[in-house]
């Protein structure tokens, strides 16, 4: 049975709105740890209502293959990078300077993957750069930390989008493979057929009329072509050789 389309796509589907959540639990953490060094915790916490909503949508969207195109794409994406900008504001510039995690933290990848894994590793890599770029705007300070997780994004942006082309290449070749199974053996079945009728009809013609003069000995010999031209034919499938006994006895009684 060949395999519905996107199909080899749904575990990475399924995976991302796995990741999703965990790094939503992971920034729900955070905002509970950091509350009191936030300059508007109020915000924080709308933001994170915010966040919630979000994920929640873009797991429902995106186990459904006709959502999975450019509206919620782009829509994914201007919701991360609107929270990643937010940043400074909620957060506060003073708090950042103190080493206070920025509100995507792990949670912004989510729209990276989501490219990645709709359009490969080009549009994960584009992906990447935007939210990798937006992130290191929000920041007091730029340091070694900063462009390691650049360079972590960009990376899962990249396997993943791969691995997302690895398996639409799989179900392509799988269904092209399922097809010709299917070719394969309605020719088998149409050359086992045309052996049990046509094939032993037109060499029982042939072995009787080939004596004969006129118009049936060319009827004869017409019948002998037709029946080594369809036998050339079933040849090129697997089908069963045609045994046509009487083929044989006219072919040993000529000279």
């Amino acid at each position: 049975m060949p395999s519905p389309p996107g199909g080899f796509e749904v575990p990475l589907w399924r995976a991302l709105a796995v990741f999703r959540l965990a790094s939503l639990a992971y920034v729900c953490a955070l905002a509970v740890r950091d509350a009191d060094r936030y300059a508007h915790p109020y915000a924080v916490g709308a933001l994170i209502l915010v966040m919630i909503a979000w994920t929640g949508l873009t797991a429902i969207g995106y186990a459904r293959p006709a959502w999975r195109r450019w509206p919620l794409l782009l829509a994914d994406l201007g919701v991360v990078l609107a929270v990643v900008l937010a940043t400074p504001w909620v957060v506060g510039r003073s708090a950042l300077a103190t080493g206070v995690p920025t509100m995507g933290v792990a949670w912004m990848a989510g729209p990276v993957l989501a490219w990645a894994v709709a359009g490969g590793r080009r549009r994960g890599t584009v992906a990447a750069l935007l939210v990798a770029g937006a992130d290191l705007a929000t920041r007091e300070r730029i340091g070694q930390s900063s462009f390691t997780g650049v360079i972590l994004m960009l990376l899962a942006g990249v396997v993943v989008g791969h691995v997302a082309r690895l398996a639409a290449t799989a179900e392509e070749r799988l269904q092209r493979a399922v097809e010709l199974e299917a070719a394969t053996r309605e020719r088998e079945r149409l050359a086992r057929g045309i052996h049990d009728s046509v094939l032993q009809v037109l060499a029982l013609v042939q072995r009787r009329g080939a004596d004969l003069p006129g118009e049936a000995g060319e009827l004869a010999r017409l019948a002998g072509e037709q029946e080594a031209a369809l036998w050339a034919l079933t040849r090129r499938a697997p089908a069963r050789p045609p045994p046509a006994p009487g083929r044989h006895r006219r072919r040993r009684g000529r000279p």
